[in-house]
């Protein structure tokens, strides 16, 4: 019960302080009515009003993870900041098809599959990205297309 407030409470200092941080954006003098400010102040209001559930209506006792599973989660982050520090040098395709495939393998311990997995995950959502939504992605580093 008290870890459930405490989440609440660090939850609710970060929207505060998303919000004081996005009426610090600055503005030209050309802005649409209701400005660059608009939805990052929402994103923070939402934030604050589902910090304040956990505070009010916190779980009884929480079941914790193992510390196996716990293992597993904190494998996961770490590949996922890896994700973001190499997704620029690797390339879309390659960086996502690792980062995937390394967290379909914790998820379930099956090389193969967990290959496969991040392969067709990755390709397919560069596709997507690409293709249907036009992002600017690069799929390859830039050494393997020269």
């Amino acid at each position: 019960m008290k870890s459930d407030r405490i989440f609440g409470l660090i939850t609710l200092v970060v929207a505060l302080a998303f919000i004081a941080s996005a009426t610090q954006i600055q503005t030209s003098f050309l802005v649409d009515p209701l400005g660059p400010k608009a939805f990052p102040i929402m994103i923070g209001a939402v934030l604050v009003i589902a910090s304040l559930w956990p505070i009010a209506r916190p779980d009884a006792d929480p079941e914790w993870p193992t510390w196996p599973r716990a293992a597993k989660i904190a494998i996961c982050v770490l590949v996922l900041f890896g994700y973001a520090f190499f997704l620029r040098d690797l390339g879309f395709v390659l960086s996502t098809a690792i980062a995937a495939g390394l967290i379909s393998y914790q998820i379930r311990a099956r090389a193969i599959a967990a290959a496969m997995i991040g392969g067709i995950l990755s390709v397919s959502i560069f596709v997507i990205f690409k293709f249907l939504l036009g992002l600017g992605l690069k799929a390859w580093p830039a050494y393997l297309m020269s």
